[in-house]
């Protein structure tokens, strides 16, 4: 185990260096949420629940909310996104979409 930590230490000081500013860890964790977010969404795709990810919220209100409702502490953590599911209302019409050789250009 402390060989294991040593090696996450040497990789956020270092290799990654998130630990510089409070600013780049929340944006390396912020990816690291997306991580499990996209498994999220496929496993509730794969049984049928839509899912739609968020960044355009009031990030200091819902870290308000939620540090008043006890859920975290807003000094410690952040929210980085937020996800919905659901059951769509009515099914999506279908989109136009071009033939993939008009809009891919392999290079090798």
């Amino acid at each position: 185990m402390e060989a294991t930590l040593a090696r996450y230490k040497s990789f956020q000081t270092d290799d990654i260096k998130v630990l510089e500013s409070d600013r780049a860890l929340f944006d390396w964790c912020s990816k690291q949420t997306y991580i499990a977010l996209a498994n999220m969404m496929t496993g509730a795709a794969m049984i049928g629940i839509d899912s739609c990810p968020i960044e355009g919220f009031n990030y200091a209100e819902v870290n308000r909310i939620l540090a008043e409702e006890g859920l975290f502490d807003a000094d410690e953590y952040g929210v980085s996104c937020m996800v919905t599911f659901g059951y769509r209302a009515k099914e999506i019409t279908k989109k136009y979409r071009k033939p993939a050789e008009d809009v891919i250009e392999w290079i090798e």
